[in-house]
């Protein structure tokens, strides 16, 4: 920055959550994000602005792991619940939602962010003071629990118990850092490889969140892009393949378990919570996706390809 440089700022299209800017001074271009307390939902959800100190934490600490996996933080300032990050320009750095959405599907992509995934979480667990850093229980459950599985509890009485439950079991456990929202449109895909955004629901607590967070956005892409059913079909069975083969914190199966279980809540969360899928627009669609939930959170599946043969029948027949 030279004398006289006037920062520019132009806002960026993103979640519901934050405000974001590319600012350019100069020669230089970094992302500012702030955080929002009311989020942009037509629903009432509010959330303190404190979860923009642990993503940057989130963001530091997987850096100090692999710097490739996370957009550098350049300062931060948590009393007005702001950072500044390095931009990764959308010529060299594509979301992985994008690509999906044009029907292109690449199963290896899948494996790397599975890998990728199970890495990040059993670095955590490693962790002496992961615990202590991300005792954001407060904030995951306005963030997730809230308006994803106790929503839809409401929305549909005669499962209530079974969508608390599950929310209640999430909340208690605690075995490393989860993201809290690991989805296609916060993934990048450039020569560094995936790049893991927006971590302000980072929390110490159950894993199986973030893979079946993930797993959900590839069955629910089968009714955005039918095209491309069978490419989803097989990045699910592949990324859930490959995080499995890297959990080394808790039996595999343990896990694989818990997320099979919690997977269909968050399904007919993204029609029926207060954050439901922008591009499920077609009702005869948003019946699909609460037939087949519904279905599943009443009779709770354990394997993920049990999941993925009910949502292949689920397609072929309705």
């Amino acid at each position: 920055m030279l004398p006289g440089d006037v920062a520019r700022f132009e806002p960026l299209a993103g979640g519901v959550s934050s405000d974001i800017w590319l600012v350019r001074v100069g020669s230089a271009e970094f992302c500012v994000k702030r955080a929002l307390d009311r989020l942009r939902v037509a629903a009432e959800w509010r959330a303190d602005v404190s979860r923009n100190a642990a993503e940057v934490r989130w963001l530091t600490d997987v850096a100090g792991l692999d710097s490739d996996l996370v957009p550098a933080v350049l300062a931060s300032d948590p009393s007005i619940g702001a950072f500044a990050m390095e931009y990764l320009p959308p010529d060299q750095y594509e979301p992985w939602k994008a690509q999906l959405a044009r029907g292109c599907v690449i199963p290896e992509t899948a494996v790397t962010v599975g890998r990728q995934l199970a890495f990040i979480h059993a670095a955590f667990a490693k962790s002496g003071t992961a615990a202590v850093d991300f005792a954001t229980d407060a904030s995951f459950h306005d963030l997730r629990l809230e308006p994803y599985l106790l929503a839809t509890a409401r929305a549909h009485p005669d499962l209530a118990s079974v969508l608390e439950a599950l929310a209640e079991r999430t909340a208690r456990t605690k075995l490393t850092v989860v993201h809290g929202d690991v989805s296609p449109k916060n993934i990048l895909l450039g020569a560094r490889g995936p790049v893991f955004l927006d971590a302000e629901c980072a929390w110490f607590g159950d894993p199986a969140f973030d893979l079946a967070f993930c797993l959900n956005h590839l069955l629910l892409k089968c009714l955005w892009t039918p095209v491309a059913t069978e490419g989803f079909l097989a990045s699910f069975d592949v990324l859930a393949q490959a995080y499995l083969a890297g959990v080394d914190w808790e039996p595999a199966a343990a896990l694989e378990r818990r997320a099979a279980a919690l997977l269909p809540g968050l399904f007919l969360a993204r029609v029926d919570g207060k954050s439901p899928v922008e591009y499920l627009t077609d009702e005869a669609d948003r019946a699909k996706v609460r037939r087949f939930g519904r279905a599943l959170v009443a009779d709770p599946p354990s394997r993920f390809s049990s999941i993925a043969a009910a949502w292949r029948h689920e397609l072929a027949t309705s």
